[in-house]
């Protein structure tokens, strides 16, 4: 291990060494800048009127300069000023490549940005508005520019009028007139006529005028009676045909014959296809039934893709429909290896995976997954027969694309998108202390309205079966029959146990939560909020049997004791995008559980445990907490370093960098309690007096591999508050930091929020 330090702290310089080189590197430009031409340094936007934002205006820049690690260094241009002057050398050939070449000042981008500005700024109802390039030589060959808007007097809508070709249209629009982003008062702002004109096309495509487009829809404005105010005209045009003067009344059409491809009949039986087709014969053409039928079609497993054409037949107002389904394979079989680590012992498993995703030809999807797994246990002393850890388990779930519930029929039209899961599972634990058997049966319902940002789960039963058919005769003299009540926690965990509860979460994402959606903004952030309970039920049903407690102390189901409790989370997390290489995300977390009525400790696998890849990083998985809680032996501690409540805070500044790396600096922070106090917990116990004094602190660097399709992840921590050491160096490693003491090292998959 002082070597793994030694050799760490060397590489640590070295990597010192190299960035301060390329920095240097990035800051001597100048033999790369031309003669009489400037580096872009720097690009901003200000205005003269500080009650205008700015912020939005930057879009418009189309030249930035050279891009920064972290918004600080400009690492990617220091590596191509690296390269020497022989360009046919490898090794410079390729610091060009992986470098970002300087960006030259360009004084016609420059005008055209601050041109499209200027009508920005216009749009948002400053007519006149104007933009002028600054320049400024602050080094030799390098230029900042700035951009200084003078936006000029705002201008209002003071008067509203409109225009109809005929009095069903104008009667549509007055029906629908509290939806309107049209009002007096508002600022002349292009943004809300663009709004309006979207409002209008959906309002009359849902009417039945199915060749009604934008390009009907008109606004006139006279700004030239009063200083900041215009009269705005809204023209609904009559219609014609494109590249012709020639105009009639618009036409409202009806749906005729609708029919699928082959393809689609050959795939699904015909109720399934009917189902999902929204577009009745003799019902008026709407825009929203055929985005529906777009989405129920897409619920099915195996479509890849859908079209639906309309032809007009002949001259009349009916069109007909042909839905084209595109298909994708219907079986396919998936073997996964992967490597294990836990706490420095190494394993494998392996999964094997079957999905049909068309098995009863309605678009459900079967899926058998099988996995083995095998983990090296080292330093366990007085266990014999076996030396290591094995985990066996076969799960199978059925997904219908629908609800399959006869109660809840009547909410089957204002969901669009649901689906109804069936899954079983058993998973067989094998270690030299105990054999742990786990049998799971669950029914679940998920749904959200397409283009929504909801999302919602309904575990509606949740059935787990815990049992242990043989625990060591030392880990039960061990760490079960003491007399005292001092492992209560470990003897609640290792009896066999009924867990029958429901669940329901919620989900808000400010991006649209749909496949193919795809939405760049500058701030985004997701809520997700749960709640689950269980043994309410079985409670229910031993007070009207009359069932008495048994000798353990606790009401039995089937001959076995059920857990009774209530878990709530919530969890905040948001993303700022500072520019196109530079980002800050935040996330927050608060989980609370709380056993009650049949038990007085919560279960193992509905506690909470902190530490890990996902959670305060400078700690491994299972080693935070809770309170001020040590751990004293790894092999067993896995059980007391949990709790009933969780707190998980983090900020984390993340940065492209070259290719598909990305880097990220972080700050975590969080730990766990108890609500009860346990007595082989000492100092694990929640107090509002005491609890922000508990609260551990970490600090780190990251990699990630982004393939966008799944992101490799490579994050070190450091310990910077250490709430289980008393002593001053061991509380605040931050100060006093061991490399060997206070380093995790974590290897994860996908982003940790």
């Amino acid at each position: 291990m002082y070597l793994f330090c030694s050799n760490a702290m060397k590489l640590r310089k070295i990597m010192a060494v190299a960035v301060a080189a390329v920095v240097l590197a990035a800051c001597s430009s100048e033999r790369f800048v031309p003669d009489g031409e400037h580096l872009l340094a720097g690009a901003g936007v200000t205005s003269i009127d500080p009650t205008v934002s700015t912020s939005g205006l930057s879009e418009y820049i189309a030249q930035r300069p050279n891009s920064k690690w972290f918004s600080l260094f400009k690492v990617p241009l220091g590596v191509y000023l690296m390269q020497g002057r022989d360009s046919t050398r490898w090794i410079n050939k390729t610091l060009r490549k992986i470098g970002e070449e300087p960006v030259i000042f360009d004084s016609v981008q420059a005008a055209n940005s601050a041109q499209n500005m200027r009508l920005a700024v216009e749009g948002m109802g400053y007519l006149g508005a104007q933009v002028a390039v600054k320049q400024e030589e602050r080094k030799r060959k390098k230029l900042h520019v700035t951009y200084e808007v003078t936006p000029g007097v705002r201008t209002y809508v003071r008067e509203l009028h409109d225009e109809f070709p005929d009095s069903a249209m104008k009667a549509i629009y007055e029906r629908n007139a509290g939806e309107s982003y049209l009002h007096t008062g508002i600022p002349f702002d292009l943004n809300i006529l663009g709004q309006e004109r979207s409002r209008i096309v959906s309002m009359y495509q849902n009417e039945g005028y199915y060749k009604f487009n934008r390009n009907f829809v008109h606004f006139l404005a006279d700004t030239t009676q009063a200083l900041g105010t215009a009269a705005l005209t809204l023209q609904i045009l009559p219609y014609s045909e494109a590249n012709s003067k020639e105009t009639a009344a618009h036409r409202k059409f009806r749906i005729g014959n609708v029919r699928y491809n082959d393809e689609a009949y050959k795939s699904f039986r015909r109720s399934v296809l009917a189902r999902a087709n929204m577009l009745k014969e003799g019902d008026l053409y709407k825009d929203q039934n055929v985005t529906a039928t777009y989405n129920r079609l897409a619920s099915l497993a195996n479509v890849n893709s859908s079209v639906v054409h309309f032809n007009q037949r002949g001259s009349t107002d009916t069109i007909d429909a042909t839905i084209q389904v595109n298909t994708t394979k219907t079986h396919s079989l998936q073997f996964s290896p992967e490597a294990t680590n836990t706490a420095g012992d190494l394993g494998a498993a392996v999964s094997l995976t079957y999905q049909n995703r068309n098995i009863f030809h309605g678009g459900e999807t079967f899926l058998l997954k099988g996995r083995a797994a095998y983990e090296a246990i080292k330093g366990l002393e007085g266990y014999s027969g076996k030396n290591g850890y094995q985990e066996y388990s076969i799960e199978t779930t059925l997904k219908f694309p629908s609800f399959k519930f006869p109660f809840i029929d009547r909410f089957k039209p204002q969901i669009q998108n649901a689906s109804t899961e069936v899954s079983l599972m058993y998973d067989l634990q094998d270690r030299p202390e105990f054999s742990r058997h786990v049998l799971t049966a669950a029914l679940r319902y998920r749904w959200y309205k397409y283009n929504r940002h909801m999302q919602h789960r309904l575990d509606l039963f949740d059935l787990n079966y815990i049992f242990l058919p043989w625990i060591s005769d030392k880990f039960r003299s061990d760490y079960l029959d003491d007399a005292t009540s001092r492992n209560a926690i470990l003897r609640y965990n290792y009896e066999n146990i009924f867990i029958m509860k429901w669940g329901y979460t919620y989900q808000y994402s400010s991006r649209p939560m749909v496949k193919g959606t795809n939405i760049a903004r500058s701030t985004s952030y997701d809520i997700r909020c749960s709640i689950e309970t269980a043994g309410n039920l079985l409670r229910a049903i031993s007070a009207i049997s009359n069932n008495r407690i048994h000798s353990d102390g606790y009401l039995h189901f089937l001959g076995n004791a059920y857990a009774q409790y209530i878990k709530g989370d919530v969890e905040y997390s948001r993303t700022h995008r500072i520019d196109d290489r530079n980002s800050i995300a935040f996330r927050g977390y608060l989980g609370i559980a709380y056993p009650y009525g049949n038990s007085d400790v919560l279960p193992y696998d509905k506690r909470f445990f902190s530490g890990g890849a996902n959670s305060v990083r400078g700690w491994s998985v299972r080693g935070l907490g809770p309170g001020s809680f040590k751990g004293t032996d790894g092999r067993i501690d896995f059980i007391r370093q949990t709790g009933d409540l969780k707190l998980d805070l983090s900020v984390e500044f993340r940065s492209h960098l070259f290719w598909k790396f990305e880097g990220a600096i972080f700050i975590d922070a969080g730990n766990i309690w108890t609500l009860r106090d346990y007595a082989e917990q000492p100092g694990g116990q929640f107090r509002f007096a005491t609890f922000w004094k508990e609260i551990a602190a970490a600090y780190g660097i990251g990699l990630r591999l982004n393939f966008n399709y799944f992101i490799l992840r490579l994050d070190g921590g450091m310990k910077a508050i250490n709430p289980a050491e008393d002593d001053e160096g061991g509380h605040y490693p931050i100060i006093h930091p061991r490399f060997k003491r206070d380093f995790t090292l974590h290897f994860a998959v996908g982003l940790p929020f």
